[in-house]
């Protein structure tokens, strides 16, 4: 999937999330959401863009869960 795409549909879960007064379960619902809906290609993918600095687009709501959350994105 093209990592244009991959952005667009994380933003999308990150406008989603922080509407949460509370930001660490807005921060772990994204991680968690990413984690189980997308697949090991997708998240490889967007890893791939973030590690290449190719991902500026991406909310920052979502870059900080990703940060905080590694894990989300390994296989």
């Amino acid at each position: 999937m093209e990592l244009a795409n991959l952005i667009h549909m994380a933003n999308r879960i990150g406008q989603f999330f922080e509407a949460m007064p509370d930001r660490a379960e807005a921060l772990d619902g994204i991680a968690d959401h990413i984690r189980k809906f997308w697949a090991p290609v997708m998240r490889t993918e967007l890893d791939r863009g973030l590690q290449a600095g190719e991902a500026g687009a991406l909310h920052p709501l979502v870059a900080e869960a990703l940060r905080r959350h590694p894990q989300t994105l390994s296989g």
